[in-house]
């Protein structure tokens, strides 16, 4: 997706192309653009599970948030927690909240976040849908 902030240098604007995506398991982000009016630019790619709240913040305002829900029967709260332990490096109070709203209204995020999660759960034989948060 393409954004347009101020750049830092000359006070132009500096166009960026911004996205996250899944590599190996864990959830990257990166960011690339340069400015209409100087030279400068940037490219940046990560990955963790603290992907800057800009993008975090644009992808959805773009897409629309997503959803994830348990689906099928209730799953036992063992591999949900886990799952969601190592998807996110949650406490194991953290990983709690999470799985409960999980099981009530879903959690949301970025369509990425959420599919890495529904992988995480899978990994576990736990059943997870995704699904526009707009649904």
């Amino acid at each position: 997706m393409t954004v347009t902030t101020r750049c830092d240098s000359c006070g132009g604007v500096l166009v960026r192309d911004i996205g996250q995506f899944i590599d190996g398991g864990q959830l990257w982000w990166g960011t690339e653009g340069n400015c209409r009016t100087c030279p400068t630019a940037r490219c940046e790619q990560d990955t963790g599970a603290a992907t800057p709240e800009a993008i975090r913040q644009a992808l959805p305002a773009e897409h629309g948030p997503a959803r994830r829900r348990l689906a099928g029967p209730e799953p036992s709260s063992v591999p949900v927690l886990r799952a969601l332990r190592e998807t996110y490096g949650l406490s194991l109070a953290q990983a709690r909240a999470t799985a409960d709203e999980s099981r009530t209204t879903g959690l949301t995020g970025t369509l990425v976040e959420m599919e890495l999660t529904a992988a995480g759960l899978g990994r576990r034989s736990v059943a997870a849908t995704v699904e526009s948060a707009a649904d």
